[in-house]
Protein backbone atom coordinates (compact mmCIF):
# COMPACT_ATOMS: atom_id res chain seq x y z
CA UNK A 1 0.00 0.00 0.00
CA UNK A 2 1.17 2.92 -0.92
CA UNK A 3 2.00 6.26 1.17
CA UNK A 4 -0.24 8.40 -0.14
CA UNK A 5 -2.95 5.70 1.13
CA UNK A 6 -2.16 7.04 4.74
CA UNK A 7 -2.54 10.74 3.43
CA UNK A 8 -6.00 10.36 2.85
CA UNK A 9 -7.69 9.97 6.39
CA UNK A 10 -8.69 13.65 6.63
CA UNK A 11 -10.25 13.91 2.52
CA UNK A 12 -12.15 10.59 3.46
CA UNK A 13 -13.17 12.02 7.28
CA UNK A 14 -14.57 15.52 5.45
CA UNK A 15 -16.32 13.07 2.78
CA UNK A 16 -13.92 15.06 -0.60
CA UNK A 17 -13.13 11.85 -1.94
CA UNK A 18 -14.43 10.75 -5.02
CA UNK A 19 -16.44 7.54 -4.91
CA UNK A 20 -13.44 5.88 -6.62
CA UNK A 21 -11.16 6.68 -3.95
CA UNK A 22 -13.17 6.81 -1.33
CA UNK A 23 -14.03 3.05 -2.24
CA UNK A 24 -10.30 2.47 -2.45
CA UNK A 25 -9.62 3.98 0.59
CA UNK A 26 -12.29 1.52 2.94
CA UNK A 27 -10.66 -1.05 1.81
CA UNK A 28 -7.59 0.16 3.30
CA UNK A 29 -8.73 1.18 6.69
CA UNK A 30 -10.09 -2.62 7.14
CA UNK A 31 -6.37 -3.33 7.06
CA UNK A 32 -4.64 -0.58 8.33
CA UNK A 33 -4.76 0.36 11.95
CA UNK A 34 -3.13 3.30 12.02
CA UNK A 35 -5.65 4.79 10.41
CA UNK A 36 -8.29 3.52 11.96
CA UNK A 37 -7.19 5.29 14.36
CA UNK A 38 -6.32 8.26 13.24
CA UNK A 39 -9.88 8.11 11.64
CA UNK A 40 -10.90 8.02 15.47
CA UNK A 41 -9.18 11.40 16.50
CA UNK A 42 -10.39 13.13 13.87
CA UNK A 43 -14.48 12.44 13.74
CA UNK A 44 -14.73 15.28 16.63
CA UNK A 45 -12.94 17.90 14.75
CA UNK A 46 -14.54 17.35 11.99
CA UNK A 47 -17.64 17.76 13.54
CA UNK A 48 -16.62 20.98 15.19
CA UNK A 49 -15.29 22.57 11.08
CA UNK A 50 -18.61 21.54 10.28
CA UNK A 51 -19.79 25.04 11.85
CA UNK A 52 -16.63 26.80 10.36
CA UNK A 53 -17.70 29.09 7.35
CA UNK A 54 -15.59 29.42 4.14
CA UNK A 55 -13.72 32.20 5.57
CA UNK A 56 -12.29 30.78 8.36
CA UNK A 57 -11.25 27.61 6.41
CA UNK A 58 -9.27 30.01 4.50
CA UNK A 59 -6.62 30.13 7.36
CA UNK A 60 -5.72 27.07 7.06
CA UNK A 61 -3.67 27.89 4.08
CA UNK A 62 -0.84 28.53 6.61
CA UNK A 63 -0.38 24.69 6.90
CA UNK A 64 1.50 22.23 4.84
CA UNK A 65 -2.25 21.12 3.40
CA UNK A 66 -2.21 20.92 -0.41
CA UNK A 67 -3.85 23.77 -1.70
CA UNK A 68 -6.31 21.94 -4.08
CA UNK A 69 -7.20 19.43 -1.14
CA UNK A 70 -8.46 22.49 1.09
CA UNK A 71 -10.20 24.03 -2.21
CA UNK A 72 -12.10 20.70 -2.65
CA UNK A 73 -12.34 21.02 1.23
CA UNK A 74 -14.29 24.24 1.36
CA UNK A 75 -16.64 23.22 -1.44
CA UNK A 76 -17.65 20.09 -0.16
CA UNK A 77 -18.43 21.49 3.37
CA UNK A 78 -20.43 24.58 2.21
CA UNK A 79 -22.08 21.90 -0.54
CA UNK A 80 -23.12 19.09 1.98
CA UNK A 81 -22.51 19.10 5.36
CA UNK A 82 -24.92 16.23 6.16
CA UNK A 83 -23.48 13.90 3.52
CA UNK A 84 -19.67 14.98 5.82
CA UNK A 85 -21.27 13.40 8.94
CA UNK A 86 -23.02 10.64 7.62
CA UNK A 87 -19.65 9.73 6.27
CA UNK A 88 -18.16 10.19 9.44
CA UNK A 89 -20.67 7.37 11.21
CA UNK A 90 -20.04 5.03 8.78
CA UNK A 91 -16.61 5.43 9.17
CA UNK A 92 -16.28 4.30 12.60
CA UNK A 93 -18.83 1.83 11.76
CA UNK A 94 -16.11 0.28 9.48
CA UNK A 95 -13.30 0.74 12.18
CA UNK A 96 -15.53 -1.15 15.02
CA UNK A 97 -15.52 -4.26 12.91
CA UNK A 98 -11.97 -3.95 12.02
CA UNK A 99 -10.36 -3.27 15.70
CA UNK A 100 -12.70 -3.64 18.04
CA UNK A 101 -14.94 -0.60 18.37
CA UNK A 102 -14.38 3.24 18.70
CA UNK A 103 -14.39 5.62 22.03
CA UNK A 104 -18.36 6.75 22.04
CA UNK A 105 -16.71 10.31 22.63
CA UNK A 106 -16.40 10.25 19.04
CA UNK A 107 -19.49 9.28 17.84
CA UNK A 108 -21.74 11.41 19.84
CA UNK A 109 -19.34 14.31 18.81
CA UNK A 110 -20.22 13.43 15.15
CA UNK A 111 -24.03 13.34 15.81
CA UNK A 112 -24.13 16.48 18.21
CA UNK A 113 -24.63 19.66 16.72
CA UNK A 114 -28.08 20.94 14.40
CA UNK A 115 -28.99 17.12 14.47
CA UNK A 116 -31.87 15.99 16.77
CA UNK A 117 -30.32 13.79 19.52
CA UNK A 118 -31.97 10.78 20.01
CA UNK A 119 -33.33 10.30 23.06
CA UNK A 120 -31.35 8.08 25.80
CA UNK A 121 -33.47 5.93 28.92
CA UNK A 122 -33.09 7.19 31.95
CA UNK A 123 -32.78 4.55 34.62
CA UNK A 124 -35.88 3.30 36.20
CA UNK A 125 -36.69 4.47 40.24
CA UNK A 126 -38.33 1.38 42.41
CA UNK A 127 -40.31 2.74 45.20
CA UNK A 128 -38.70 0.54 48.68
CA UNK A 129 -41.90 -2.31 49.00
CA UNK A 130 -43.11 -1.82 52.71
CA UNK A 131 -44.30 -4.47 54.23
CA UNK A 132 -48.74 -3.95 55.05
CA UNK A 133 -48.67 -2.89 58.95
CA UNK A 134 -50.08 -5.37 61.30
CA UNK A 135 -54.08 -5.57 61.42
CA UNK A 136 -53.56 -6.03 65.00
CA UNK A 137 -51.24 -3.61 67.29
CA UNK A 138 -48.60 -5.49 69.20
CA UNK A 139 -48.93 -5.16 73.21
CA UNK A 140 -46.48 -2.93 74.62
CA UNK A 141 -45.93 -5.39 78.09
CA UNK A 142 -45.12 -8.10 76.18
CA UNK A 143 -41.73 -8.22 76.88
CA UNK A 144 -40.92 -9.64 73.65
CA UNK A 145 -42.40 -6.35 71.60
CA UNK A 146 -39.29 -3.67 71.65
CA UNK A 147 -36.18 -5.25 71.63
CA UNK A 148 -35.97 -6.39 67.78
CA UNK A 149 -36.09 -10.30 68.46
CA UNK A 150 -38.64 -12.97 68.79
CA UNK A 151 -38.50 -15.20 71.11
CA UNK A 152 -39.02 -19.19 69.84
CA UNK A 153 -41.29 -21.57 71.40
CA UNK A 154 -44.51 -21.86 73.52
CA UNK A 155 -44.87 -18.41 75.76
CA UNK A 156 -45.70 -18.60 79.60
CA UNK A 157 -46.33 -16.02 82.10
CA UNK A 158 -46.20 -16.36 85.71
CA UNK A 159 -46.27 -14.24 88.65
CA UNK A 160 -45.69 -15.16 92.58
CA UNK A 161 -48.44 -14.28 94.67
CA UNK A 162 -46.07 -14.12 97.52
CA UNK A 163 -42.81 -12.91 96.37
CA UNK A 164 -44.23 -10.98 93.49
CA UNK A 165 -41.38 -11.83 90.88
CA UNK A 166 -42.54 -12.09 87.30
CA UNK A 167 -41.56 -14.22 84.61
CA UNK A 168 -41.98 -14.91 80.55
CA UNK A 169 -40.86 -17.92 79.81
CA UNK A 170 -40.24 -19.42 76.22
CA UNK A 171 -39.94 -23.21 75.86
CA UNK A 172 -39.18 -25.05 72.92
CA UNK A 173 -38.99 -28.85 71.63
CA UNK A 174 -35.68 -29.44 70.56
CA UNK A 175 -33.52 -32.56 69.56
CA UNK A 176 -31.20 -32.38 72.60
CA UNK A 177 -34.38 -32.12 74.93
CA UNK A 178 -35.79 -28.40 75.98
CA UNK A 179 -34.57 -24.71 75.35
CA UNK A 180 -35.70 -22.17 77.90
CA UNK A 181 -35.42 -18.17 77.45
CA UNK A 182 -37.04 -16.30 80.11
CA UNK A 183 -37.24 -12.96 81.46
CA UNK A 184 -37.27 -11.89 85.06
CA UNK A 185 -38.66 -8.46 86.43
CA UNK A 186 -39.84 -7.53 89.86
CA UNK A 187 -37.01 -9.74 91.29
CA UNK A 188 -35.10 -7.87 94.52
CA UNK A 189 -31.14 -8.02 94.77
CA UNK A 190 -28.48 -9.28 96.23
CA UNK A 191 -29.48 -12.70 95.77
CA UNK A 192 -28.23 -15.82 94.27
CA UNK A 193 -30.88 -17.60 92.43
CA UNK A 194 -31.30 -20.89 90.11
CA UNK A 195 -33.14 -21.88 87.50
CA UNK A 196 -35.07 -25.85 88.24
CA UNK A 197 -36.65 -28.17 86.13
CA UNK A 198 -38.69 -30.41 87.85
CA UNK A 199 -39.71 -33.94 85.85
CA UNK A 200 -43.12 -35.48 85.84
CA UNK A 201 -41.18 -38.35 86.94
CA UNK A 202 -40.46 -36.77 90.62
CA UNK A 203 -36.67 -36.05 89.73
CA UNK A 204 -35.24 -32.34 89.12
CA UNK A 205 -32.04 -30.76 87.74
CA UNK A 206 -30.84 -27.29 88.04
CA UNK A 207 -29.74 -26.15 84.76
CA UNK A 208 -28.48 -22.36 85.78
CA UNK A 209 -27.19 -20.37 88.50
CA UNK A 210 -26.65 -16.34 88.78
CA UNK A 211 -26.14 -13.46 91.10
CA UNK A 212 -28.60 -10.81 91.53
CA UNK A 213 -26.95 -6.97 91.99
CA UNK A 214 -28.55 -5.13 94.52
CA UNK A 215 -30.37 -3.29 92.76
CA UNK A 216 -32.04 -6.45 91.40
CA UNK A 217 -33.87 -6.50 88.02
CA UNK A 218 -37.13 -4.57 86.93
CA UNK A 219 -37.42 -2.64 89.89
CA UNK A 220 -36.94 1.05 90.74
CA UNK A 221 -34.06 1.00 91.38
CA UNK A 222 -33.16 -1.15 88.23
CA UNK A 223 -35.66 -1.16 85.44
CA UNK A 224 -34.31 -3.73 82.79
CA UNK A 225 -35.32 -7.39 82.85
CA UNK A 226 -32.64 -10.04 83.48
CA UNK A 227 -32.88 -12.17 80.16
CA UNK A 228 -31.25 -15.52 80.48
CA UNK A 229 -31.22 -18.80 78.33
CA UNK A 230 -30.60 -21.81 79.01
CA UNK A 231 -31.40 -26.16 78.15
CA UNK A 232 -32.12 -29.58 79.53
CA UNK A 233 -32.42 -32.98 78.40
CA UNK A 234 -35.61 -33.70 79.20
CA UNK A 235 -38.24 -33.56 76.41
CA UNK A 236 -40.82 -30.65 76.47
CA UNK A 237 -43.48 -34.00 77.33
CA UNK A 238 -41.78 -35.08 80.60
CA UNK A 239 -41.62 -31.24 82.31
CA UNK A 240 -43.78 -30.71 85.28
CA UNK A 241 -42.70 -27.30 86.02
CA UNK A 242 -39.93 -24.95 85.80
CA UNK A 243 -38.96 -22.86 89.33
CA UNK A 244 -36.74 -20.05 89.79
CA UNK A 245 -35.42 -20.22 93.45
CA UNK A 246 -33.50 -18.25 95.73
CA UNK A 247 -30.22 -20.22 97.70
CA UNK A 248 -29.59 -18.71 100.85
CA UNK A 249 -25.79 -18.56 102.26
CA UNK A 250 -26.76 -21.82 103.87
CA UNK A 251 -27.35 -23.38 100.42
CA UNK A 252 -31.22 -23.76 101.28
CA UNK A 253 -33.10 -22.89 98.45
CA UNK A 254 -36.91 -21.74 98.84
CA UNK A 255 -38.63 -20.64 95.57
CA UNK A 256 -39.53 -17.25 93.85
CA UNK A 257 -41.95 -18.21 90.90
CA UNK A 258 -43.46 -21.38 89.15
CA UNK A 259 -44.37 -22.16 85.82
CA UNK A 260 -46.43 -25.00 85.86
CA UNK A 261 -48.89 -26.48 83.97
CA UNK A 262 -46.76 -26.59 80.49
Amino acid sequence: MSRADHMDVAAYALGVLDPQDAERFEEHLATCWACAAELETMVPVVGLLSGIDGEAMAALEQTHTDPALLDRTLMAVRRDRRRTRMRQVFAAAAAVVVFGGLSGVGIAGVLDGDEKRVPQAEPTLTAPITAPPNSEPPDPNDPGVGNGTEQEGDQHNAVDPGTGVKTTMWLAAKEYGTQIDLQLTRLPGPRTCRLVVVRKNATSEVVSTWSVPGGGYGTNTNQLPLELSASTSAPLKDIEKIQVQSVDVNGVASPLVTVADL
